[in-house]
């Protein structure tokens, strides 16, 4: 178990105490309750039915009936305990794994979207039954204790031979703890990867039926759900040896105990409510026996998972902590000698007002541009926001200055109008045209709502599967244009509506961010003629460089390598 792994489960530990310790104290008064049943049924027939006494074993029922009260009671205040426990600790590890997942500064961590979707629920929960573990130790070896006690006062061959053969049966099932973690570890970060396989496919399902590449996206995915199988039967195999043996032992353990407990009956040296006394407890010490067998291998599971949880709530952050907040009036974007991925020294600088429209020749060239603006790190030169260098801005403060929406914009389960508008529409945000009707105006997407039968209140399915690409593009331009950011970057927003709807669309964006007076600076990467005819000036990129600046139209009537690029 690695350190953070162990610091998860010890503060799992001390900050439910509240809940855990007197769910656990009650469990152990349950337990012992439970053990003194063949107790007090032993003392009733030595006392009460071998003497003939009716009004002694009147008594002896009334108290094994107030036994069998106090043990419901406590069981049912405890367990309520101790579920609090275990709902509240998996929440606030969801919470905290959340959390960093969506740090503004970025997280660094190797996992995938599937992966952390996995250590954000199942790896939660499996931390959090560790509160269901320590009631139950704790209840097993209250139990044996008793037991032993009771066997030791009935016969000291019969409690020694509890005492001291528990422990040996459990440091013998122990040996195999380490296998267990290692191989539960294995099983949950194969599952993470076909989760994480299966939610990409099935979010680029429909351009995998297009381009007809769904059979080999199918034959990869069952690569690594075949690897997530064989690790999961590995895993099932290991953990169920170790019950088969701790059921084993734990059983051989009781027999032993009540064929030595017969052969002391036989001889004389127990009575027969002594000799019922011991078969109880010989028969009941199975369950605690076999849970405290099988205790390490739940341990291992909640090590393992709780391992994996640390390695995300400790990962480390991509950007560092920014304390600059440059004002948001007449905000520029100026990127200097910019070393990123394929960009080689680009040189680009989007001034308040400007409708800037940049064409890149490699496809790779925009997605580093998108890339880099949305997360600045690993790269060389300098990309500064309003005069102070990206990364080193508030990262709050960044995101509302500078707005970059990807070309593969995700819409959430909601209505339309929570998706357009996720915090609710500020009826008091100044300017005209920035209301909600306005930015679904500009973005062509009141079409879209009116064609919907509940309007801004139609439900939307998770990713907006219930949508098509085109409707989604334009409710996530949309959302975007209703941020109102000083400076919006826009990557091929009019892949998937038509040219009509994309003109509008330009048209739309022009009209809403470049009126008169506005200090609104707009990037749009983009290939369309549509988009690009609507701009101030557009920005060629190729091997990663600027290589050619102009109007449209300017580039379009004099530069032949434009011209093909985009007029086609």
């Amino acid at each position: 178990m690695s350190r953070s792994g162990g610091r998860i489960l010890r503060r799992t530990v001390t900050r439910n105490g509240r809940r855990l310790w007197p769910g656990t104290a009650l469990i152990g008064v349950h337990q012992a309750c439970e053990a003194a049943i063949p107790i007090l049924i032993g003392v009733i027939v030595d006392s009460a039915v071998t003497p003939g006494d009716g009004t002694a074993l009147a008594l002896w029922v009334g108290a094994l009936g107030v036994l069998f009260a106090v043990l419901t009671m406590a069981y049912r205040f405890g367990a309520r305990q101790l579920m609090k426990a275990i709902a509240e600790e998996a929440h606030l590890l969801r919470l905290e794994v959340s959390a960093k997942i969506l740090h503004p500064r970025g997280v660094r961590t190797d996992f995938r979207a599937g992966d952390l979707l996995t250590v954000s629920t199942s790896d939660a929960d499996n931390t959090s039954y560790l509160l269901d573990y320590v009631p139950r130790i704790a209840g097993a070896v209250v139990a044996t204790a008793i037991s032993a006690v009771t066997l030791l006062l009935i016969s000291v061959p019969l409690g020694l031979a509890v005492l001291v053969a528990t422990p040996l049966v459990l440091v013998v099932l122990q040996l195999s703890a380490p296998r267990i973690t290692e191989r539960v570890a294995d099983q949950q970060e194969q599952a993470g990867r076909a989760t994480s396989l299966a939610t990409d496919l099935v979010t680029g399902l429909r351009p995998l039926r297009g381009i007809g590449a769904q059979d080999a996206a199918a034959e990869r995915y069952r690569v690594v759900s075949r690897r997530s199988l064989a690790a999961t039967l590995r895993a099932a195999r290991t953990q169920g040896g170790y019950l088969a043996a701790s059921t084993v032992l734990s059983t051989l353990l009781a027999c032993g105990i009540a064929i030595l407990a017969g052969w002391f009956a036989l001889s004389g040296r127990i009575t027969v409510g002594q000799f019922i006394t011991v078969i109880g407890s010989a028969q009941f010490l199975v369950e605690p026996f076999g849970l405290l067998a099988i205790v390490p291998s739940w341990i291992a599971e909640a090590r393992a998972s709780a391992d994996r949880v640390a390695q995300v709530t400790d990962a480390g952050l991509v950007l560092p902590e920014g304390v600059a907040a440059p004002a948001a009036e007449r905000c520029e974007l100026h990127l200097s000698g910019v070393r990123h991925g394929p960009l080689a020294g680009l040189d680009l600088r989007v001034r308040p007002g400007e409708f800037v429209g940049v064409v890149a020749r490699r496809p790779a060239d925009a997605e580093a541009l998108v890339r880099l603006l949305a997360t600045p790190a690993g790269y060389e030169g300098a990309v500064r926001l309003g005069g102070e260098r990206l990364e080193d801005v508030d990262r709050d403060h960044a995101r509302r200055l500078l707005l970059v929406e990807p070309h593969h914009a995700d819409l959430f389960t909601g209505t339309i109008a929570a998706n357009v508008a996720p915090h609710g529409e500020d009826p008091s945000a100044p300017g005209e045209g920035l209301s909600m009707a306005g930015a679904l105006a500009a973005a062509a997407a009141d079409e879209v709502v009116d064609t919907q039968p509940e309007g801004l209140g139609t439900p939307v399915a998770e990713r907006g599967a219930s949508l098509s690409g085109g409707q989604r593009q334009r409710l996530a331009l949309a959302r975007a244009l209703l941020a109102r950011p000083p400076v919006l970057v826009l990557h091929d927003p009019t892949t998937a509506v038509d040219a009509v709807t994309e003109h509008a669309v330009a048209q739309g964006i022009r009209a809403l961010r470049h009126g008169p007076g506005s200090g609104f600076a707009t990037v749009v990467i983009t290939g369309s003629p549509a988009l690009l005819a609507a701009t101030d000036r557009v920005v060629v990129l190729g091997d990663g460089v600027v290589t050619a600046e102009g109007a449209h139209a300017e580039l379009g009537s004099s530069d032949d390598s434009y011209r093909r690029l985009v007029l086609r």
